[in-house]
């Protein structure tokens, strides 16, 4: 079945919950009930506020109209039939000032009337948040590294035992330095 929509609105069953907006419960607290979101509905300038109308009983109809957006929006008026979920969209112009239009709701051919007031925001202009990176080679902090210290000690002491090998103290030494560097570094951990 082809229903003949306005270009700035659609409407597509099904969609409920699968994209952000506000959940309009039908017939949950009673026959032709509307339980409105408890928080306040707002959309930014330039975007489109979604309304998921989610029905926990019998098919239903519904009639959403506003008498006041004319300012923010070319919605005036949709009839909807709702078996289990629709999602009504409404495209909020670029051009518009912040403000606010009521939304009136009725169910069961006008038996239940309620009404829901949409916030017209200014864009949320956020500052792009710049990670710290890590520089690609190490900055230099004062003075040098414990550990770069003693391996260089260690690499003296290894290489002077390479010019006199008779003297194995050397060795032992370079090799107990590296080991205090190590274990210094290891527990003296920034």
């Amino acid at each position: 079945m082809n229903l003949p929509l306005p270009v700035s609105m659609a409407l597509s069953p099904g969609m409920g919950g699968s994209e952000p907006g506000y959940d309009i419960h039908l017939n949950r607290s009673g026959i032709n009930s509307i339980d409105l979101p408890r928080e306040d509905v707002n959309v930014e300038i330039g975007t489109s506020v979604s309304l998921h109308f989610l029905n926990r009983g019998a098919p239903i109809h519904i009639t959403a109209s506003s008498s006041n957006a004319s300012m923010y929006t070319d919605f005036f008026h949709e009839n909807m039939y709702v078996v289990d979920e629709s999602v009504l969209t409404i495209p909020i112009r670029k051009e518009s000032r912040e403000g606010f239009f009521d939304l009136e709701i009725l169910a069961g051919y006008g038996a239940v009337k309620t009404g829901l007031r949409v916030h017209i925001i200014p864009i949320q202009r956020l500052r792009p948040v710049v990670k710290e990176e890590f520089p690609l080679q190490p900055v230099a902090k004062g003075r040098p590294h414990m550990l770069m210290v003693l391996m260089g000690i260690s690499l003296i002491v290894y290489s002077t035992w390479l010019l006199y090998p008779t003297i194995e103290l050397l060795n032992i030494a370079a090799f107990l330095i590296l080991i205090v560097g190590a274990l210094n570094t290891w527990y003296r951990q920034d």
